[in-house]
């Protein structure tokens, strides 16, 4: 709620997002329009703390519990664009977090498994997407870096967490032609790679440079 000449209103969440997605998005070369309608639609101001809403769909990443953030939009576009979806596929997500990243993603796939490090964060991510009708998301703890193998393969994977290598499971767990997008570097710096399989070869390419939480775990660093 904002006041405006002492008079109590509404903060318009649906202008900000529409006002991100064309300020943000489109300006920075977001092409892909069933990315650009999810970014549309998914509420991201209902995925921060409520004191950090009024930033919700500002040019940042934004805290969340356990030391983790909710990555800047136009990262999130930007990488779920290099995944090339079309609508039938299955991807795993590494870093469930506030759960945003999986919610454009369950408008783009068929079917999203989320993978989150911290207990605490899955279990409230998992209420938070089932509460506003998210249905093909499923969301488990365990270390990302590892993958979800029981569900592989994947036509596409997204990591939202600094690893300090490509994890060597989760390109096993790519399917023939499917895409991971990870960022890759120190704890402090990073470049987007997007690796697309071939038969046994993959394929890299670079992106932005940008900068993650560390991840956790057997193939990230020590928490």
């Amino acid at each position: 709620m904002a006041t405006v000449n002492g008079t109590s209103k509404e903060y318009d969440y649906t202008g900000a997002r529409l006002l991100m997605v064309r300020s943000q998005l489109l300006r920075r070369g977001i092409t892909d329009e069933r990315v650009l309608q999810a970014m549309r639609e998914v509420p991201r101001h209902l995925f921060v703390p409520p004191e950090w809403r009024h930033e919700a769909y500002s040019d940042r990443p934004l805290p969340i519990a356990d030391d983790q953030t909710i990555s800047q939009p136009y990262m999130v576009a930007i990488m779920t664009q290099n995944l090339a979806l079309q609508g039938h596929e299955r991807v795993l997500e590494i870093g469930t977090g506030s759960g945003y990243q999986a919610a454009v993603l369950s408008r783009l796939a068929a079917q999203v498994y989320s993978l989150e490090y911290f207990a605490d964060l899955a279990a409230s991510a998992r209420g938070l997407l089932q509460h506003l009708g998210y249905t093909n998301i499923e969301v488990i703890v365990g270390d990302g870096g590892l993958g979800l193998p029981a569900q592989a393969p994947y036509d596409g994977i997204i990591v939202a967490a600094a690893a300090p290598r490509v994890p060597h499971p989760l390109l096993d767990q790519l399917a023939e032609g499917g895409r991971l997008v990870i960022p890759v570097g120190s704890p402090t710096s990073q470049e987007l790679f997007i690796i697309t399989r071939h038969g046994e070869d993959y394929a890299q390419e670079r992106s932005v440079p940008c900068r993650f939480v560390p991840l956790l775990g057997q193939e990230g660093w020590a928490s």
